[in-house]
């Protein structure tokens, strides 16, 4: 939570200096609104660009990404709006080196001015900040176990489940009765063999001694 705060600061910082850069002198005390966002494609040229059209617009587009990831807290979309700043500084640097054949750097209002410095640290301040940036964190309290990954399937009848697909066909075509349930007080079907006496082959049946007299 801190460290999300902490980036969303950074990030917020990285993007207002962004936006606010073109508004200051990028070189020879030209304001980087005066550069047409064509000019970077085609050429710089000393024609005067509208504020809409100009280096302003994709500093402002990275200020709404950067503005959706912190709502999102997406270290990604942070990251993005950094990268655009900075590419697009960087690649006016070549446009205006290339137009002027060489850039420098003077402290009388010659060459790069502080608008440059202020979208290269905020481009810098847009990268930090998503460094720093947690992102989002899973609540505790949601990991969910799945049983079959840690607990091998049972290969037998539960009490506390339905029968497996493994068994016979005869305990599986009854799928709302338990295999091992049974009607209570329900006779035994299981037949029983009685010898059956053949008087030809075994003879007369032995009978009885008579009872003692006891007279």
């Amino acid at each position: 939570m801190i460290r999300n705060v902490i980036g969303s600061v950074l990030a917020l910082t990285g993007a207002t200096a962004a936006v606010w850069s073109p508004f200051r002198a990028w070189y020879d005390g030209r304001h980087g609104r005066d550069y047409a966002i064509d000019e970077l494609f085609t050429g710089i040229t000393d024609a005067k660009a509208e504020v809409i059209g100009s280096i302003l617009l994709p500093f402002a587009f990275a200020a709404l990404v950067t503005l959706v990831g912190i709502a999102l807290r997406s270290r990604l979309l942070v990251a993005l709006a950094g990268l655009v700043v900075l590419g697009f500084t960087v690649f006016w640097m070549v446009r205006v080196g290339q137009a002027e054949g060489s850039l420098v750097i003077s402290g009388d209002g010659r060459g790069l001015g502080d608008g440059v410095a202020n979208a290269f640290g905020g481009g810098v301040l847009l990268l930090i900040g998503a460094l720093v940036m947690s992102g989002r964190t899973r609540p505790h309290g949601t990991h969910r176990v799945d049983r079959g990954d840690h607990e091998p399937r049972p290969t037998h009848p539960t009490l506390d489940g339905p029968p497996p697909d493994d068994l016979p066909h005869d305990l599986g075509d009854e799928p709302h009765r338990h295999p091992q349930a049974s009607a209570p007080y329900a006779a035994p079907t299981q037949p029983f063999d009685v010898p059956v006496r053949d008087p030809d082959r075994d003879g007369p049946p032995p009978q009885a001694p008579p009872p003692p007299d006891r007279r």
